[in-house]
């Protein structure tokens, strides 16, 4: 009996677009595990580093007084931590990388951020979604689920996560975050509702895998 290889969907997103709710659709609409902050916890287990390392570092851009230099410079960093004690964060990064790539290895599921669609960029069955939406979309969706006062404070939150999120993806890959070329979908989340936005993405995927077959 053929046995049917794994696919990844990773999903790439605008602070307040959506990304983990329609991450979450769609992967119960594929019927696969869905990791978004899951995946700290994981990647923790498997590295047998303490977690809080992972969340103090989660999709935040290597410091140079971070416990131990950074040689990366802007490339795959070098392939090691280094215990509980001292962690770097290339060695961080490191521990999310090789175990997404162990995830994709053994499993079909939807990631979400950590540059997974670079981590698996030599994947022939990795789909990369990227999420974002106008301002004011954001805004709504944050003043929805987040402790902030007021619009102009929602704003100034999502401007700051992405461009977290865009200093992290932009030093560990060569490539820019956001930019529709480095995904096949770039969708504007705030066009349709979230469930027809991930309709949309399964369907995608799923023509997506019936083409590669």
């Amino acid at each position: 009996m053929t046995t049917t290889p794994p696919f990844v969907v990773t999903i790439g997103r605008q602070f307040g677009s959506g990304g983990r709710q329609i991450g979450r659709l769609v992967a119960e609409r594929l019927g696969i595990p869905f990791y978004d902050k899951e995946l700290l916890a994981e990647a923790a287990r498997a590295s047998g580093v303490s977690i809080e390392f992972f969340e103090k570092r989660d999709e935040r851009q290597p410091s140079l007084l971070s416990g131990i230099f950074s040689f990366s410079m802007g490339h795959i960093p070098v392939g090691y931590y280094t215990g509980l004690s001292c962690v770097s964060d290339d060695g961080i990064y490191c521990a999310y990388a090789d175990f997404i790539r162990q995830l994709a290895a053994t499993r079909s599921c939807v990631i979400v951020g950590r540059t997974s669609d670079y981590i698996l960029r030599d994947n022939p069955r990795c789909i990369n979604i990227f999420l974002h939406a106008p301002i004011d979309s954001c805004v709504d969706r944050i003043l929805s689920r987040e402790a902030v006062k007021d619009r102009r404070a929602a704003a100034n939150l999502a401007r700051k996560m992405n461009s977290l999120r865009a200093a992290y993806y932009n030093f560990y890959t060569d490539k820019t975050w956001g930019d529709a070329s480095s995904y096949h979908l770039s969708i504007d989340s705030s066009t349709l509702p979230p469930e027809k936005i991930a309709d949309l993405i399964v369907d995608y995927v799923n023509h997506y895998l019936a083409a590669a077959r």
